[in-house]
């Protein structure tokens, strides 16, 4: 019984976050290093693990989240095991390293709770999507745990003068130094996006990456937001 079933075993902790296969999300838990993660993504745990939703750090930053950018957050700490998982999507994970990533907050699965973290609007894009897009920023030593509905694609926009265009509905995440611009093309609108009328894209320049899903959000990420 158990020999057909031993390549889905738990393989060694080898750091704080890793993969087990591409949907789900090991992390190694340790007392005094809590973990925020989405609400509902527990799906199973090793060991004492205790569960706090909206705690107080979540709730300071809760009143920007009236902008509709957020997600609601647990606290998770305690020894042991704990896996995450978002309805089978891919689990990309990311250790930074005294660097930041804004991320958007339907794609946010986890990240180290001493993260310097928060809500904050993209700049470049109000006069393309009346209050524009707000995303969840993220900076410093520690690691986050992304979602992909599919398997993503990580373009490095090398610091050249060509600038990386993406339909803000694929878009999953970028490095906050680059530089963001919004673009609409009347050409293009039957080939780019789902949606009607003019094509919109976001353009991308400077020195960072930019993380793509390949399906697009059901949500309109550019809406107006009070």
């Amino acid at each position: 019984m158990n020999q057909p079933l031993a390549g889905h075993a738990p393989a060694p902790v080898t750091a704080r976050m890793d993969n087990h296969g591409n949907h789900m999300l090991k992390v190694a838990m340790q007392t005094g290093n809590d973990l925020l993660a989405r609400v509902g993504s527990m799906v199973a745990y090793e060991g004492f693990i205790q569960y706090e939703p909206n705690p107080p750090a979540v709730r300071q930053v809760a009143r920007d989240w009236a902008t509709g950018e957020g997600a609601p957050l647990m606290k998770c700490s305690g020894d042991g095991l704990l896996y995450l998982a978002d309805y089978g999507a891919n689990v990309v994970v990311i250790n930074l390293n005294g660097d930041g990533i804004s991320v958007n907050a339907t794609n946010l699965l986890a990240f180290d709770a001493h993260l310097t973290w928060g809500v904050e609007r993209v700049k470049g894009l109000a006069k393309f999507a009346g209050q524009g897009l707000w995303n969840t920023r993220i900076s410093g030593q520690g690691w986050v745990a992304l979602t992909s509905r599919g398997k993503p694609i990580v373009v490095d926009c090398g610091g050249g003068e060509d600038e990386t265009y993406v339909d803000p509905d694929a878009l999953v995440a970028w490095s906050p130094n680059l530089k963001v611009k919004g673009k609409r093309s009347f050409k293009a609108q039957s080939l780019i996006g789902r949606g009607s009328g003019e094509a919109f894209q976001m353009a991308f320049s400077g020195q960072g990456i930019v993380v793509v899903q390949p399906s697009e959000d059901s949500t309109d990420r550019l809406r107006v937001r009070g």
